[in-house]
């Protein structure tokens, strides 16, 4: 090993990514060990040891998305590292942003969506990243515009998770229809599919996609066209089944058989029942990618890293996609998934569905008419 790797590696042990026997299988100490235990005696400390004194902690705060870890992970790393982690699950932005905003959250790491971090830097709610401490990051294995967005002012201010696409999931053995629309998507909801539809509580993919279906731009916030979404969804409510953005309890339970989707609630819903067929709108929607940032609140930094840090490892990122099925981003994650699953059109779909998707825009996040669309939406 030579020394730029060997020095890589030592950072992700005292990170807390590796643990004490994967850094001496992984650097191939023998009698070195002795040398480096005379220089660095808490070196060959296990890494749980080591948090358990102090160095990490013990515990951290992870704000996420449905569905989106891999247990195995999660458990290993509180293994590795002593640190347990405890989630807080949201199925919008903006209820990241307001929770977070509110205080007192008690998050270590956040994971927000490209369009919001500009809003989270704006707002002093999370601090640049010492990339020194994530060595597992490389920007060079992702195409840009999928961490672009985590870089505002020349600061990286978070790095990327996975990325993915916004589409809808229905049963084909439940339905006779097969739409490829959201035009369509919204007439089937007040026909076949009454009163079995699922819409994210998500203000930005449930107007963004009300909007698409007129031909509108996904993050329209022109007064018009945002009253012609606003009197589609009204006219659809009564016809939901639920406004939520966890929809596989639902799906799998056969009381929704159509809902509003991200890429991996669909891979792991087809995984356990072929009939459930994933669909891009043909008029276009949602394309996105998401981050991990650390909260300047943070009260447990340094596992922070190590968990962003242990995540990025390709070896665990490659269990994070087998167990979402989202895809990664990163190409040495890639290089290590069955063919399978590269080859799934859910998770990487064809270049014509791709091309008319679009990024969500940041003034989206915060726009009052949008937000206060959605409110009259939910209590209508």
């Amino acid at each position: 090993m030579d020394q730029k790797s060997f020095i890589k590696t030592l950072r992700s042990w005292q990170n807390g990514s590796l643990s004490r026997r994967d850094f001496l299988g992984r650097t191939g100490l023998g009698v070195a060990a002795a040398v480096i235990a005379s220089h660095m005696p808490g070196l060959l400390t296990s890494s749980a040891e080591a948090a358990e004194q102090g160095k990490i902690g013990d515990r951290l705060s992870l704000a996420t998305w449905p569905n989106y870890h891999s247990p195995e992970n999660l458990d290993n790393f509180a293994k590795t590292t002593g640190a347990k982690v405890s989630m807080s699950v949201f199925g919008s932005n903006e209820e990241m942003l307001a929770k977070l905003q509110a205080g007192g959250s008690g998050w270590d790491v956040l994971v927000p969506t490209n369009y919001a971090i500009s809003t989270y830097v704006k707002l002093g709610l999370i601090e640049p990243l010492d990339l020194s401490r994530i060595p597992h990051f490389d920007a060079t294995d992702y195409q840009a515009k999928f961490i672009a967005q985590g870089t505002v002012d020349g600061k990286v201010y978070a790095v990327p998770k996975n990325w993915g696409t916004t589409g809808w999931v229905y049963d084909t053995s439940k339905l006779k229809a097969r739409p490829t629309t959201w035009k369509e998507f919204w007439a089937l909801t007040q026909g076949e599919a009454s009163g079995q539809v699922i819409v994210h509580d998500y203000q930005l993919t449930a107007i963004g996609n009300a909007l698409k279906s007129f031909g509108y731009d996904f993050n329209s916030l022109d007064p018009k066209e945002l009253a012609d979404a606003e009197k589609l969804l009204i006219e659809v409510k009564p016809h939901l089944f639920a406004i939520n953005s966890d929809i596989q309890p639902s799906m799998r339970s056969g009381d929704a058989t159509l809902a509003m989707s991200w890429t991996g609630d669909a891979s792991q819903l087809h995984r356990d029942n072929p009939a459930m067929h994933y669909q891009l709108g043909k008029e276009g929607g949602e394309i996105w990618s998401d981050f991990f940032a650390i909260p300047t609140s943070s009260e447990h930094k340094d596992a922070a890293y190590a968990f962003i840090n242990y995540l990025l490892d390709p070896q665990h990122n490659k269990m994070e996609v087998l167990s979402h099925g989202y895809p990664s981003g990163d190409k040495r994650v890639d290089a290590l998934l069955p063919t399978a699953m590269l080859d799934d059109p859910i998770m990487y779909p064809a270049a014509e569905a791709l091309s008319p998707l679009e990024f969500g825009a940041a003034a989206t996040l915060t726009s009052p008419a949008r937000a206060e669309l959605m409110a009259r939406f939910k209590s209508a």
